[in-house]
């Protein structure tokens, strides 16, 4: 059992407030038929271990997780492309988390990285406004 929380009945979306692509998808996922969690990872602070099974759910490497083309990641690392460490990452995404690269989204036990708003129509089923069902 992961330490985050699954629910079948649940859509939770992990996003960052502060980029456009986070305060866009919000409305995509508020349209789902199931209850909504969001967790803005600027305000509520996410886990390293949390960040671990994330990435580990999403098949990726947590590094991959961070827009390391953000103006905030660059004034730390510089422009060049760095080769930083797990732990590394996992620092950048607490202290830095304007840094997340694309919101995350979990419906029931699987994880989607939306890189786009209308990737959460790929993976949720939306509220019709068709009155004739």
């Amino acid at each position: 059992m992961g330490v985050i929380a699954t629910d079948n009945n649940k859509v939770t979306l992990i996003y960052n407030s502060e980029n456009s692509i986070g305060k866009q998808t919000i409305g995509y996922v508020k349209s789902a038929e199931k209850e909504v969690l969001t967790i803005d990872n600027s305000k509520t602070k996410i886990t390293g271990t949390q960040w671990a099974e994330i990435a580990d759910k999403l098949n990726i490497n947590i590094c991959d997780l961070i827009d390391q083309d953000h103006p905030n990641f660059i004034e730390i690392y510089g422009e060049d492309k760095v080769d930083i460490t797990t732990d590394d990452c996992i620092k950048v995404l607490q202290n830095s988390p304007e840094t997340l690269a694309y919101a995350i989204l979990i419906n029931a036990d699987k994880f989607y990285v939306i890189k786009t708003p209308s990737d959460v129509e790929k993976h949720i089923k939306i509220k019709s406004n068709n009155n004739n069902q």
